[in-house]
């Protein structure tokens, strides 16, 4: 496959980027990350509503992390930009924890903000929470008929 292949493959913006961010486990610290998925949104021309939504979803991903997270550890954050689409997994190291409560009102939150939500323990020290988000992606509307 050739390059230029390979960038039509990649989506309409020819972007595939990914960002790596670590950082103390700690909420002082989450400002950092939301600016950094703010820009980063912004280089896909997400629209400022999309953006916000990113914001806020990153947010209270980390939040729901932090409260498992082993104290004097890093929080980590992957963002991957692809055409339209930015996927952010952020991860913390825990004890013995199980994965986040898919029934409670922050689980509601991130699944109404981003097109996609997951969490992932690959291990029983790791707790992580994948988000994806779409440019342009219209939620809770009929497609075209």
């Amino acid at each position: 496959m050739t390059e230029e292949t390979e960038t039509r493959a990649e989506g309409v913006a020819g972007i595939r980027d990914v960002v790596s961010i670590r950082l103390p486990a700690a909420s002082a610290y989450l400002s950092v990350l939301r600016t950094a998925t703010a820009g980063l949104a912004a280089r896909l021309d997400f629209t400022l509503d999309e953006i916000e939504d990113l914001r806020i979803a990153v947010d209270e991903a980390c939040a729901m992390l932090l409260n498992e997270a082993v104290p004097g550890t890093d929080l980590t954050a992957e963002f991957e930009l692809t055409g339209q689409e930015m996927q952010v997994r952020v991860e913390v190291a825990t004890v013995g924890s199980s994965a986040p409560k898919r029934d409670d009102f922050a689980w509601m939150v991130l699944t109404a903000l981003a097109d996609d939500v997951d969490a992932v323990t690959d291990s029983p020290d790791r707790m992580a929470i994948v988000l994806r988000k779409r440019r342009g992606a219209a939620r809770g509307t009929a497609g075209p008929a």
